[in-house]
């Protein structure tokens, strides 16, 4: 069974993806939308992301790339550099049966793995909000946008969004 690379983001109008580390917004509806994308599936984040969460995600495998040799939280995988991270990822797909791996974040694991990436589960946010990481420059023409579906603002968002999946044009 063959596994997509996906990856799972949340992009400002201006390309901020995260300030201070933590994301820049509170979107419960997007949250609940991530929940159930990477419910079940190995995740791939970096520490910075890793180290924003409250605690390690349940129900999914959270594989975190670090050089920090002594990293060792309960509830995650550290992997030394991405290729293991991706060998650990695809080891837990199998496992779990199923054909998709989730990269979480942060700008430089998305950097590093865009050209490897089959899907993007693209929330784009309705707002402009200042912040100091960015989803890294990419060439959207590579990709084609398979569906789209509004995320109406609720009472625990502070803007409307829309969940676009992109595919890679070629793939």
């Amino acid at each position: 069974m063959p596994i997509r690379l996906s990856f799972v983001v949340a992009v400002a109008q201006n390309g901020v993806i995260g300030r201070d580390g933590g994301l820049p917004w509170r979107l419960s509806s997007d949250l609940k939308m991530f929940r159930r994308l990477t419910m079940g599936k190995p995740l791939i984040m970096g520490r910075k992301t890793w180290d924003s969460l409250p605690k390690a995600l349940d129900g999914r495998d959270n594989i975190v790339v670090t050089r920090d040799a002594a990293f060792a939280p309960e509830g995650a995988l550290p992997a030394r550099d991405l290729a293991a991270a991706l060998a650990l990822a695809q080891d837990c797909a199998h496992r779990r049966g199923v054909d998709e791996i989730m990269v979480i974040g942060g700008a430089r694991i998305f950097a590093e793995l865009l050209d490897r990436a089959d899907r993007i589960y693209w929330t784009d946010v309705e707002a402009s909000v200042p912040g100091d990481v960015y989803f890294p420059p990419f060439e959207t023409g590579a990709w084609r946008e398979v569906s789209r579906e509004a995320l109406p603002r609720g009472e625990k968002d502070e803007f409307a969004a829309t969940l676009r999946i992109l595919d890679r044009a070629n793939g």
